[in-house]
């Protein structure tokens, strides 16, 4: 029987932070003690949890004293500032920020994806970014099946990706665009009512977005690709509040049909299919918003490539993009016993 690690939530008061938290409790992570944390600006708020009251601590180097696992949602600076401390006290860091995601000593995992790199953790394992987690769960079986040659990928991703501030400017710019009045944006670039912003991060050099490039080198490093593998990416911001889409074209090595593909991600852990056009059934955001599976539809044979399949997957990017896979990852650290 594996041990009860005493267990931490830093950057607990966030979007993100508050999500871990409830899947905590939703998949029965089985802890010794669990203690929340935050900036200076958040400590001494009142969480409630599994019917007690716990009061948030502000994070400090000795917060981590006798901490075996931290769940991390706090933003790159905060987790970079943080990981020498939590490592060097022998704890292992979950981190759901970029900082650490394409470090070589650092496995990046989609729990149920590519397990076995956990075991090669020095203290630190990294969560994806959001809109390459989902991706992978879709990807992992159809690689084992016919292995991908070529991917290209569109993203229509929602204003939660950037957190509470976004998700209130989408409300306040809809209400001010209805009423008619001007509206100033501070998160995005562009006003996000009634609008689609073909940027997410910043321009990298190539042309493509920060996110973009994300997803690429991300997809490559989960999947085990070959370097040269053809990926290229295109990710927009869409006015919706919760669930990222995502329109996928991949070219196989080896010949494979849609309904070789409907019956492979029918059986294939996280994903559920929902595919009949003929009858308006397709995967949206509003089914993926606040539920686990990754949704996949709109499965066809791809006219541009040989051995091409194009599909339409839709997630909730705060759960499986974020949340959802920093906890599972927690709870396959703890049944394998790495910590």
């Amino acid at each position: 029987m594996s041990r009860k690690p005493n267990i931490a939530i830093l950057g607990a008061t966030g979007v993100v932070g508050r999500e871990i938290t409830k899947i905590v409790d939703e998949l029965k992570i089985d802890f010794n003690e669990i203690k929340f944390l935050s900036s200076p600006k958040s400590a001494g708020t009142k969480l409630e949890f599994q019917g007690k009251t716990y009061t948030v601590e502000e994070a400090k180097p000795e917060s981590f004293d006798g901490v075996n696992i931290v769940l991390a949602s706090a933003g790159g600076s905060t987790s970079q500032k943080f990981a020498p401390e939590i490592v060097k006290r022998g704890g292992v860091l979950i981190d759901n920020s970029s900082a650490f995601r394409m470090e070589k000593d650092v496995p990046l995992v989609i729990a149920y994806v590519n397990d076995e790199d956990l075991k090669k953790h020095k203290g630190i394992i990294a969560n994806p970014n959001c809109s390459t987690s989902q991706l992978m769960l879709v990807l992992k079986p159809l690689h084992e099946k016919a292995k991908i040659k070529r991917l290209i990928v569109s993203t229509y991703q929602a204003v939660s990706g950037a957190g509470l501030a976004a998700i209130n400017e989408l409300r306040d710019d809809t209400k001010a665009n209805l009423a008619g009045e001007t509206f100033e944006n501070k998160c995005f670039k562009k006003p996000i009512s009634f609008n689609v912003i073909p940027q997410i991060d910043v321009f990298c050099e190539n042309g493509y977005t920060k996110e973009e490039m994300k997803v690429v080198k991300e997809t490559k490093k989960i999947l085990h690709l070959d370097k040269e593998t053809p990926i290229s990416c295109t990710a927009a911001r869409v006015p919706v509040f919760n669930g990222h889409s995502e329109a996928v074209d991949i070219e196989f090595e080896e010949e494979i049909s849609p309904d070789e593909v409907r019956e492979i991600l029918k059986n294939s852990f996280g994903l559920e299919v929902i595919d009949n056009p003929e009858n308006f059934e397709y995967p949206t955001t509003r089914d993926a918003s606040g539920v686990d599976p990754v949704f996949v539809g709109r499965i066809r044979k791809n006219l541009a490539f040989k051995n091409g399949i194009s599909l339409w997957c839709v997630a909730d990017n705060l759960r499986i993009g974020a949340a959802l896979n920093t906890v599972r990852i927690c709870q396959k650290v703890i049944e394998m016993g790495l910590f």
